[in-house]
């Protein structure tokens, strides 16, 4: 493991440019508060190259950053089980997220979605999946979409909680294996398998994933280059009047996104800012007719 300590905004610059630099599995990168500061954590599966690291963080955030920066071995262990088993539930509008061990909390005029402790993104704590659950109880208020797409999966928290809120039909992707198949159990887990279909896919190549195109609302919570190279697909397969939720953008990204969207006609119509990371509620321009 590679660890520094340092401040919040730094900490926001490494997260963003570590996660981008190993988007290939080469290793997790992790950040916290810890005592009034902020840590990164890069764990890696073999010992790796010490100069090499330091000099990604010193692109990143500096000279000082990189001066830092601390290698020690940890134990083989089950961070993620071991990370998640003694988070409290998350509220999140009408939605409740939680693991097994606190079904009992999810209080009866909520939606309670059991996420267990897996190797894919969307537990319900960090503040893109909230940001979106959010963002998806208040559309809600408003309609209930018919077909529904969440690109970029993860643990199907999202898909999960469309479906049991709507009853209506959610297509579910995700380009990593795991995330399919930890998407797939979830989706068994909270009984929404009448709705939720989840297939592997990058983005929405994959024919399956557009099959039931139009959709009335569209979730994509995933880096800024993926968002960004979305929204012309998006826009092709968006309902007239849809709703497009947009996240895991940091402040420094939500300009570019949006900008990317509104050149396809997308208008803002909320913007959800949880922990310095921000989610994005656009509206799908409504389609003229002919005559």
């Amino acid at each position: 493991m590679a660890r520094l300590v340092t401040d919040a905004e730094t900490a926001r610059r490494l997260f963003d440019g570590l996660t981008e630099v190993f988007d290939n599995g080469e290793a997790v990168v992790a950040t916290f508060e810890e005592a009034g500061a902020w840590a990164i954590e890069i764990y890696f599966e073999r010992s790796p190259d010490h100069d090499g690291v330091r000099t990604l963080v010193r692109g990143i955030a500096g000279d000082e950053a990189s001066k830092h920066v601390r290698f020690t071995a940890v134990a083989e262990r089950d961070w993620v089980a071991h990370s998640l088993a003694g988070l409290a539930p998350v509220p999140a509008g009408r939605f409740v997220v939680h693991g097994c061990h606190d079904r009992h909390r999810v209080p009866p005029n909520r939606i309670g979605i059991e996420i267990e402790a897996a190797l894919a993104f969307g537990t319900g704590h960090h503040g893109t999946t909230r940001g979106c659950l959010l963002a998806l109880d208040r559309i809600l208020r408003r309609r209930r979409p018919r077909r529904s797409l969440d690109v970029g999966c993860g643990t199907g928290v999202l898909s999960i909680a469309t479906a049991l809120a709507t009853r209506r039909p959610v297509q579910a992707g995700d380009i990593d294996a795991v995330s399919v198949r930890v998407a797939g159990n979830n989706v068994r887990l909270n009984h929404a398998g009448a709705y939720v279909r989840v297939v592997r896919a990058d983005g929405l190549a994959d024919r399956r994933m557009r099959a039931r195109a139009p959709f009335d609302l569209v979730f994509a919570n995933i880096l800024l280059g993926a968002v960004t190279r979305l929204a012309t697909p998006i826009r092709g397969v968006a309902a007239s009047g849809a709703r497009v939720v947009i996240s895991g953008l940091l402040s420094s990204h939500a300009a570019a996104a949006l900008a990317a969207y509104r050149a396809r006609g997308f208008v803002l119509e909320r913007r959800i800012v949880l922990d310095g990371w921000v989610t994005l509620i656009m509206a799908c321009p409504k389609r003229r007719v002919a005559g």
